[in-house]
């Protein structure tokens, strides 16, 4: 009987041994630990959740809304060259929400799968886009649609949907067809904020809207409202836009080859010229960050949006400011990439992939011309040595496989690239 006793209390030992040895490896040190749910207050400004404006239209219109399949094409593209942050535009098209989807599917197809979105809702001013727009009247009933379709999406997809960004470019006065005043972007704001408080969206997502240097307090006095104050106050950072490559038309002060630089070959007369609109977009950056600090708030600053064209038949080409090429738009990216990562920010750069609707009746618009892809899915020069790398492979996009433009033949690629205007000084009076 004894016997019997101490076999069976050593079978039991083993037993709970084995249940033990087998809830360690389910649970214990020799699993990987579970993933966290990461913030945006975790991803903006890590270097490891690279940014990017997307729109997936591969069409002249879009009324031609792009599949979850075409969609989760792209997605698999940059999430090869490790973007991990996605920003959109608006909720009203199918686009948004199918991007959303297709995010989710790919990460229960791969539970390693990370894509975040900073998700736009657009803003309009009443009768926008007509030969009237009122920019004292916002159109109340379209806004309020966008942005409750926007609280709808975060709820659906929390684990994706990061950041609401409320309108694109709204408050900026040359935006002439739609743009609004301050307080209306304030009031959406404080309204998604409020949901937030109230337990309605997710505690930790983030608030803001995406805007021109000038909106946000870095350029004329007009901006410089009360209301921009307390907007400022409310968002969670601000996002904002910079366009070196736009003022090479309107605004070339810094814009050419200067005085000294005549004996220098032309791809070190362009480096010196994009060096210096590296230089310009910081200023605009600067302009912003000292408004703020000198209306006493500390608030985070992120770049929503900047980018650099690759061909215009209009001012930025050949007949304009000779800015435009897939040489230039390589050294913007690279500088851009490098300013931002060193200074802990975000930068949502503008875009992808080509989107040949922004200016359907003119194919050499240069809206056409800023991703870092074609249409095809041809990688352009400045993301070659990824190509070379070989992080694309087995990746393609509307079946063509990522490949190179210009065939990769980089001569054939700069006898198409001009060297900016020189630059004549005036003499000091």
């Amino acid at each position: 009987m004894k016997l019997a006793l101490k076999f069976a209390v050593a079978v039991l030992a083993i037993i709970l041994a084995y249940s033990c040895k087998l809830d360690q490896g389910q649970n214990g040190e020799n699993q990987p630990p579970p993933k966290k749910e990461v913030s945006a207050a975790d991803i903006l400004g890590n270097t490891d959740y690279l940014a990017i404006s997307y729109g997936g239209y591969r069409e002249n219109t879009r009324d031609i809304q792009p599949t979850i399949a075409q969609l989760k094409e792209d997605m698999k593209i940059l999430a090869a060259m490790d973007i991990k942050l996605l920003r959109t535009y608006n909720t009203h098209l199918k686009q948004a929400a199918n991007i959303l989807e297709a995010i989710h599917q790919l990460k229960k197809e791969d539970p390693d799968f990370e894509m975040y979105v900073m998700l736009g809702a657009w803003i309009d001013c009443l009768n926008a886009f007509t030969a009237n727009p009122n920019h004292e009247e916002e159109d109340a009933e379209a806004n309020a649609a966008e942005i409750q379709r926007a609280v709808d999406m975060a709820n659906q997809y929390p684990d994706i949907v990061k950041i609401i960004a409320v309108g694109n470019e709204a408050m900026v006065k040359w935006a002439a067809s739609y743009f609004v005043q301050p307080g209306v972007i304030l009031k959406w704001v404080n309204h998604l904020q409020d949901l937030k408080k109230a337990g309605q969206l997710p505690g930790d997502l983030w608030i803001t809207s995406s805007d021109n240097f000038a909106s946000w307090g870095g350029g004329d006095q007009e901006y410089h409202v009360k209301d921009l104050e307390e907007l400022i106050k409310a968002v969670d950072f601000v996002s904002m836009h910079t366009y070196p490559m736009h003022d090479t038309h309107y605004n070339p002060d810094f814009w050419g080859n200067f005085e000294g630089e005549e004996k220098l070959s032309d791809l070190d007369k362009i480096d010196a010229a994009m060096q210096r609109a590296k230089e310009y977009a910081i200023s605009q950056y600067q302009s912003v960050a000292d408004y703020i600090k000198g209306l006493g708030i500390d608030k985070p600053i992120h770049i929503g949006e900047t980018g650099w064209a690759s061909f215009s038949n209009g001012h930025y080409g050949a007949k304009g400011s000779k800015a435009t090429d897939e040489y230039k738009e390589a050294l913007y990216y690279q500088h851009m990439r490098d300013w931002t990562n060193e200074a802990g920010m975000s930068c949502f750069y503008f875009e992808a992939f080509d989107e040949i609707w922004k200016d359907a009746n003119n194919p050499g618009g240069s809206e056409n011309h800023f991703g870092l892809f074609d249409i095809e899915g041809k990688a352009k020069y400045a993301l070659w040595d990824l190509v070379d790398r070989g992080v694309f492979e087995g990746l393609g996009r509307g079946g063509n496989p990522v490949g190179k433009t210009y065939d990769g033949d980089k001569e054939a690629l700069l006898k198409e690239v001009l060297t900016p205007p020189l630059k004549v000084l005036k003499p000091v009076q």
